[in-house]
């Protein structure tokens, strides 16, 4: 910040002569405000007051409160672009996993490194099928205006998926067989190295 400029004695000299010149615009001084006729006060009309509010108050309890559909439903509606009956076989758990990743207890910055590490040495080393376990998740819904989902990286996990460099090595994702961890895991059916 810079520092203010001071006059010097010449300068200070200089606007001397020139303000003891200058003439004020109005010598009087400022008008006198003029009186206010009396008049009848205008009457205050009180506001109305706000309705009664609490947070959820209007909300259906029997109407599911998640805009989308749950990840199982998602992952069914995907197109299948592997063989259909390979397809049947593996959500039915009759395909073995060649190779599975733990991502419980994991948080996001951690699991998603684990998670590509794993996926794209799978698919270098020639694997097919392997079996990404992300648990239930532990249901942190507080009741807020927001609801919060069970299992962040439950849903986290399809999502990382579908997104490069994953996306080109995957063929198909599909929620796990309850003998290889229900809904707290997926099948990830991996393309062949060309």
């Amino acid at each position: 910040m810079r520092s203010p400029r001071h006059l010097s004695n010449e300068e200070r000299a200089l606007w001397d002569r020139v303000a003891d010149t200058a003439q004020p615009l109005d010598p009087a001084g400022p008008a006198p405000l003029p009186e206010v006729i009396a008049s009848k006060p205008k009457p205050k009309i009180a506001p109305d007051p706000l309705p009664r509010f609490s947070v959820g108050q209007k909300v259906d309890p029997r109407r599911p409160n998640d805009v989308l559909p749950g990840i199982a439903e998602r992952l069914s509606r995907a197109r299948l672009n592997m063989d259909n009956k390979a397809y049947t076989r593996m959500k039915r758990g009759k395909l073995k996993p060649e190779a599975r990743i733990d991502l419980h207890g994991m948080t996001m910055d951690q699991a998603h490194p684990e998670l590509v590490g794993f996926i794209l040495n799978s698919q270098a080393i020639g694997r097919r099928l392997v079996l990404v376990i992300t648990g239930k998740g532990k249901l942190r819904d507080d009741g807020g205006p927001m609801p919060a989902r069970q299992g962040i990286l439950r849903h986290q996990v399809p999502q990382w998926m579908a997104l490069p460099p994953l996306s080109s090595a995957i063929l198909q994702v599909t929620p796990a067989h309850l003998t290889h961890g229900g809904h707290g895991a997926y099948y990830v059916y991996l393309r062949r190295l060309r």
